[in-house]
């Protein structure tokens, strides 16, 4: 039977703090939503607050973020505040941003080498 350290068990209840400033309903901004979507059920469930800002309806809330580029995901908590701009569909770089580890399985499964 595998002990968990006080590090595994603080690592493994850690509330996450996102935002996701989008613009509007375009392909890009649908395409991070659902990237991010997917990561948070798998890697977070139950542990992760999410707000999606549209910056044409929020522009106050956009300029007070500093934000420049759309999408962009920030994460406020756990600490430090980090960054991502993009869709989010580069998973390796929305789980070290997030501090999270791929789960074995689909890394194995990213690092096959396909057969002849």
């Amino acid at each position: 039977m595998k002990r968990s350290s006080k590090k595994d068990q603080t690592h493994s209840t850690k509330k996450y703090v996102l935002k996701l400033y989008v613009t509007g309903a375009s392909q890009q901004s649908q395409r991070a939503i659902t990237n991010l979507n997917s990561i948070c059920r798998e890697y977070l469930e139950g542990r992760y607050d999410l707000e999606v800002v549209d910056i044409y309806q929020s522009p106050m809330l956009t300029r007070k973020a500093d934000i420049l580029a759309a999408p962009t995901l920030v994460k406020h908590l756990p600490l430090p505040v980090r960054r991502l701009i993009g869709d989010l569909s580069e998973r390796g770089k929305v789980l070290m941003l997030l501090n999270l580890k791929p789960k074995a399985e689909s890394y194995e499964r990213r690092c096959e080498i396909p057969k002849r």
